[in-house]
């Protein structure tokens, strides 16, 4: 049996697969188990190390930095999505002069490490560890949600153009009104997971000196014991990076499924090829008997014969 994009599995081979996930659950149990009791064995989840976390001032100041690796991040984000549909209709300029200066540009901020273009910041600009950090974020996570659009751009039918330009739009505006949504659309995922790594990335600014969420547990650790609380600290800023990434991966899995091609529009392709009718012979015939005996009714006014 056929689906849009691939075929789809048969008895054995969901048997098989439903066997290699237990296994691989089973695996995946055994060594979180495996760590977490060699964790209790060395005493790093006995109450002595947790119980600074009574105290709401060391909330209050965790608190205070993840707000602030929130904000780096909310302002990095706009600063990279704005430039990066700048980025994605310069590149794609006919005027060379324009094209040419902006591909360097751009190449320049993609190659760059993130690290050492906050330090570029820095060092040239003598800004504060807080815009450093926010426009490293911005340029080079801008560089690469250009690319994004511009390939969304070049990838969509060059149909959607020509009905633009025969409207009488010039070609800037049948790019800005026409091209660029659907690009922008149809690469949302994309930007969206562009996103979730430049708010990882925000980490980075523990080396510049930032007062961020990394940074800050460290120093609470150092101030009340590193060696009794270090483990606590740690877990603790794992768990709200964990908790912020993994909500933005779950909004990008939606936004993918609600794409032209994703799994919502997977199962509209499905329905309209008909696989559901191919998948089980049972309901079909049940169907086809129904279609029948309604058809034949129509005709007979619910006699059960062609009059």
């Amino acid at each position: 049996m056929t689906s849009v994009l691939y075929d789809v599995p048969g008895p054995k081979a969901r048997r098989r697969s439903l066997i290699a996930s237990i296994a691989t659950g089973l695996l995946l149990a055994g060594v979180l188990a495996w760590v977490l009791l060699t964790l209790g064995g060395e005493g790093l989840f006995d109450y002595e190390r947790w119980d600074i976390f009574q105290d709401p001032l060391v909330w209050s100041a965790l608190g205070g930095a993840l707000l602030v690796t929130l904000q780096v991040a909310v302002i990095a984000s706009v600063i990279a999505v704005v430039l990066g549909s700048v980025f994605a209709v310069l590149r794609l300029s006919k005027v060379a002069l324009v094209r040419v200066p902006t591909t360097i540009v751009l190449e320049f901020f993609r190659g760059m490490p993130v690290l050492l273009m906050m330090f570029f910041i820095l060092i040239l600009f003598a800004t504060s560890q807080y815009w450093a950090v926010v426009l490293g974020l911005g340029l080079y996570n801008g560089a690469i949600i250009g690319e994004a659009l511009r390939s969304g751009i070049v990838a969509l039918p060059k149909g959607q153009r020509e009905a633009g330009l025969a409207l009488g739009l010039t070609p800037l505006k049948a790019r800005l009104l026409i091209e660029f949504p659907q690009a922008f659309r149809s690469m949302t995922p994309i930007i969206v997971a562009q996103l979730v790594v430049l708010l990882k990335d925000s980490s980075l600014g523990y080396i510049v000196g930032l007062e961020e969420l990394v940074r800050r547990q460290r120093t609470l650790a150092e101030f009340y014991g590193f060696s009794q609380y270090g483990f606590s600290f740690f877990v603790i800023t794992l768990g709200a990076f964990l908790i912020v990434n993994l909500t933005l991966s779950y909004i990008a899995r939606r936004l993918a499924s609600r794409t032209p091609g994703g799994r919502a529009t997977r199962r509209a392709a499905r329905s309209a090829i008909g696989e559901m009718a191919d998948t089980t012979v049972v309901p079909v015939q049940r169907a086809a008997e129904r279609s029948r005996h309604r058809t034949e009714s129509d005709y007979t006014g619910g006699s059960g014969s062609i009059q």
